[in-house]
């Protein structure tokens, strides 16, 4: 489709809004059913140091989460989370956990498959929108670019009936999640549908586990994007949460951009009113239809197209277990015993500490242990 300038979008890279949208971190390998009872939770290894890009050892920090007074917010020094961070939560809060204290940490093979996966993405939204850079000095310009996209996708989305990468934000049991949907299209009846794409490295399907994650993610992207159309989204959340400071002026390349679609603003304020206006008097619907489409990574075949029921209640109950670790208010847990198949793929297996523990941190043993002397 040719595009006008004036309909070119910022990559979500080039904006600084990037939300790891595919499944390679947790399926490199392609679990199948036979390998789901081959993992002990209690099989601890010998070291704690990990190889990492460049080939030096990285030390991961000991067991001392019980300790700390701090919420895993502050910890991490996190003003906001993806809707990934959720789903890769819900598949195994530890691993996650290690993702974050060891951002750096990427084995070749992943970060290979990773690559492939984020350029069939690239691929697919080429085909809707033209892309461009623009460089950012300032939070508050990553913030704007992410605003203009979402203020050039709506009329598009409106006239055109497709759109691919849309930002998505919103303030959920207390913390603000960000993310990027892969697709959204008005079907032939008028419903608009959202769909999410997962390449595969092999021609098979993911698991049931692996398929729940993926439910997980595109029903948060619903809830997020439901709450923006339907006015719940404030100015004042995000201001909050992202510590933005909305009067200051934006840089010269993201000024040039938004004259470029039409907008004549000043700063980020300007742009936040904007958004928020046309959000809730573009009429836009609700989300309708979730999908997910699995395709094989080398020959770009369609494996399978998987329909999601949006459960509401499921979702929020997922939603408020995973913030109440975020907020601080439990401990991080890993897999059950019965999910223990899921080590057989993580990077952090030989020193998780939850599977030294058999199940339990050995930060919330020590002081059993104490005791017990």
């Amino acid at each position: 489709m040719a595009e006008t300038e004036e309909e070119e979008m910022v990559s979500a890279e080039a904006s600084g809004f990037s939300d790891v949208s595919d499944s390679e971190f947790l399926e490199i390998l392609d679990l199948d059913d036979s390998q789901e009872s081959s993992a002990s939770l209690s099989n601890p290894g010998p070291s704690s140091e990990l190889p990492g890009k460049d080939g030096k050892l990285i030390s991961l920090p000991k067991g001392r989460r019980g300790l700390d007074v701090s919420s895993p917010m502050e910890r991490f020094h996190l003003n906001y989370l993806y809707v990934t961070d959720l789903s890769t939560q819900n598949w195994c809060e530890q691993q996650m956990i290690y993702g974050k204290e060891v951002p750096d940490f990427l084995v070749p093979e992943k970060a290979a498959v990773l690559d492939t996966g984020a350029s069939i993405h690239l691929a697919r939204e080429l085909e809707v929108h033209d892309l461009r850079t623009v460089p950012i000095t300032t939070k508050e310009d990553a913030w704007a670019v992410k605003f203009l996209n979402v203020l050039l996708m709506i009329p598009t989305l409106q006239s055109e009936g497709r759109i691919r990468e849309f930002p998505v934000f919103g303030e959920v049991d207390g913390v603000l999640l960000v993310g990027v949907i892969d697709e959204l299209h008005y079907t032939a009846k008028g419903e608009l549908e959202l769909v999410e794409l997962k390449t595969r490295r092999r021609p098979v399907l993911p698991l049931e586990a692996q398929k729940n994650k993926d439910y997980f993610q595109v029903s948060l992207y619903k809830y997020i994007f439901d709450a923006m159309v339907q006015g719940k989204v404030t100015t004042a959340s995000l201001i909050h949460h992202t510590k933005l400071h909305p009067e200051k002026p934006l840089g010269p390349s993201v000024l040039r951009h938004a004259q470029q679609g039409g907008f004549s603003v000043k700063s980020l304020g300007d742009l936040m009113k904007l958004v928020f206006l046309s959000l809730t008097l573009s009429d836009l619907p609700v989300i309708d239809i979730l999908k997910i489409e699995y395709i094989h990574q080398e020959t770009a075949t369609v494996l399978a197209t998987e329909v999601v029921a949006f459960e509401e209640k499921e979702v929020r109950g997922k939603v408020q277990h995973c913030m109440a670790y975020w907020m601080g208010h439990r401990e991080p847990q890993g897999v059950d015993i019965e999910e223990a198949w899921k080590c057989r793929t993580c990077n952090y297996a030989d020193i998780c500490e939850w599977r030294q523990g058999g199940g339990v941190h050995s930060s919330t043993l020590e002081p059993q242990a104490k005791k017990a002397k």
